[in-house]
């Protein structure tokens, strides 16, 4: 066993509010790469904030030992890369949902790839060849070079990912701390990053912690496995000891009562009942000389089940952003929704009532810290924020879906006080609490962990058997699709 590089014993955060249920003990010792896995909301963000110094401790702090690193400052020892950094940056407090298809967002001060990845590779240090090399071979991989001269406001989430993980490695920490870095990157880019971490950690004095939901992945360069639930920190076993401990779920895990609420529920006079539910003609979409979709013919009927994939930037986010409204450019396409051509009358909240849609952008537009049934309630009116109070009707359609999404005891919770997986199965519930015609789900799972993935794909299976109801879903996952999925789509990027 090496050196402790990070060792905390016995420690009691300070604020009561971020407490964990019992003392917290954990040990990173030099050459063991770690993943901390739980279930959503368990207290794995809580535990990463003790080590990061984030939580200060009662008594005394966590000891740290990162030599041979000479930096003296915890913050360049240890970074942090968040579950939320793979939305947004700096100021995504001024971010809206529709700003990413927005071109009137962009001006001479808006930075591009290359702006901020000069910026991160000077802050590292002095240049040098093994610097130069690590430069090209992050390039390569994220196939940053076609990137640089994109609006950061433009890049998917998938993208914006692989920008926060070239930039954080430029700068070689001694502990590198990573919230799901593998979710919203399609599969060769997720091997590659797997790949390059397991020669990175050989190369250079670099330990990984890995903060994992989705735990049937767990990288082979992980050494060992510290298990955070109800708010305990687990002891630390081997990798192998920790797989070979765990079975899989079953398949169908949502409880038989719920399901037949579900396919109970009554339905709407308002409903459409079109053959066509989405036609798409000769659509095309550029951004200044980026081709993002080009003459794409697309017809999506009642009762169909799509998957929708492709590679990072490839326009899958573009294109469901299209049929929602969302982007400016979708009166200027040849698209008909519901049997209704764009621009003939209809107004955006005419569309959107029959949607029920979640994506990245929308998880990153949530900022408001309002109790979650409120955000829940706000699909009824598809707004961000909640302006007209529902009625005592809508609140139990409200806690109805929040049940169903294992809510249960959440619904005066502010949003922001959320674990970042509780956060999506609010949105995911806000999705589904108006019945919609059309279901559109972008990266549903993100975030979610093991149970609440199944949980999450029998949801969907289970409303899809109801009468009238179309799905599109994204995932980079094979495995998370739901089984009802008929008929796929994949986009090829320009």
């Amino acid at each position: 066993m090496g050196r402790p590089i990070i060792n905390v014993k016995d420690g009691v955060v300070r604020m009561p509010e971020w407490r964990m249920a019992e003392p917290v003990n954990f040990t990173l010792n030099d050459g063991e790469q770690i993943a901390i896995v739980g279930p959503n909301g368990g207290g794995k963000t809580m535990l990463v904030n003790i080590l990061t110094g984030s939580h200060p401790l009662l008594m005394h702090d966590p000891e740290y030992d990162f030599s041979p690193s000479t930096n003296k400052s915890l913050s360049d020892n240890i970074k942090y890369i968040t579950f939320r950094d793979a939305y947004g940056g700096d100021n995504d407090r001024a971010y809206y949902l529709q700003q990413r298809w927005n071109q009137t967002e962009i001006n001479e001060n808006t930075p591009t790839v290359s702006d901020k990845l000069d910026a991160a590779y000077k802050r590292a240090g002095e240049d040098n060849a093994a610097r130069q090399a690590l430069k090209e071979e992050l390039y390569e991989m994220f196939n940053m070079k076609v990137l640089l001269d994109k609006h950061i406001i433009l890049l998917s989430s998938g993208e914006l990912r692989k920008l926060k993980l070239t930039e954080t490695l430029f700068s070689r920490p001694r502990v590198l701390i990573m919230d799901n870095p593998f979710i919203g990157l399609d599969a060769s880019t997720r091997d590659q990053l797997k790949q390059l971490f397991s020669t990175i950690i050989k190369q250079e004095k670099l330990q990984i912690i890995l903060v994992l939901s989705k735990t049937d992945d767990i990288p082979e360069f992980v050494t060992h496995v510290v298990e955070v639930k109800d708010m305990r920190v687990g002891k630390k076993t081997t990798r192998e000891e920790f797989v070979a401990s765990h079975a899989r779920l079953d398949s169908f895990v949502l409880d038989k009562d719920i399901s037949d609420a579900i396919l109970n529920l009554p339905y709407k006079n308002s409903d459409y009942n079109t053959h066509e539910v989405a036609k798409l003609n000769h659509v095309s979409i550029q951004y200044g000389n980026r081709v993002i979709l080009k003459d794409l013919d697309w017809t999506v009927l009642n009762g169909e089940r799509w998957a929708l994939s492709g590679q990072n930037g490839a326009g899958k986010s573009t294109l469901l952003s299209l049929i929602c409204a969302d982007n400016p450019q979708s009166y200027a396409c040849d698209i008909t929704l519901f049997g209704m051509p764009r621009g003939t009358g209809e107004s955006i909240w005419d569309i959107k009532k029959h949607i029920g849609y979640v994506s990245p952008e929308m998880h990153r537009a949530y900022q408001k810290d309002i109790p979650a049934i409120r955000i829940v309630a706000s699909g009824l009116k598809d707004s961000v924020g909640l302006y007209a109070k529902p009625s005592e009707e809508e609140y139990a359609t409200c806690r109805f879906w929040m049940k169903v999404f294992g809510l249960e005891g959440k619904e005066d919770t502010t949003f922001l006080k959320l674990s970042s997986g509780e956060q999506r199965l609010v949105l995911l519930s806000r999705a589904f609490v108006k019945d919609p015609e059309l279901l559109i789900l972008d990266e549903p799972l993100h975030g979610l962990d093991n149970y609440n993935r199944v949980l999450a794909k029998n949801v969907i299976d289970t409303f899809m058997r109801r009468k009238n109801k179309t799905l599109i879903m994204v995932t980079h996952y094979e495995e998370e699709l739901p089984t009802c999925i008929d008929h796929r789509i994949k986009l090829i990027r320009h």
